[in-house]
């Protein structure tokens, strides 16, 4: 992973990976900065954890392709071309909204 994405140095795992062992495993893969997303010791009831809230909702904008929903392909190749078509599709819808928003079409 450290090869294909170089940029990519800090992992925001949830409370549930606190322990010696990731950070044992990430020592075998190079120099990573981990930063445990805790939720609040005063928090009552359900609260969104602030990092996790972007995976999340990236996971949720991915999905609303029906193709998405369920696991259906057989092989990780092609369920990595779907997820790329998807996102391709979530980009370039945004990018039409923000430029009929500032006028330029």
């Amino acid at each position: 992973m450290r090869s294909a994405f170089p940029w990519f140095g800090t992992s925001l795992p949830d409370g549930g990976y606190a322990g010696e062992k990731l950070r044992q495993a990430l020592a075998k893969l190079g120099r990573w900065t981990l930063e445990i997303v805790r939720r609040s010791d005063t928090a009552k009831g359900f609260e969104p954890l602030p990092q996790r809230r972007i995976v999340e909702r990236t996971i949720a904008w991915l999905n609303r392709n029906r193709r998405l929903a369920k696991d259906f392909e057989a092989t990780i190749e092609s369920a990595q071309a779907w997820i790329f078509v998807a996102s391709v599709k979530l980009l370039s819808r945004r990018i039409a909204r923000q430029l009929f928003d500032d006028g330029g079409l």
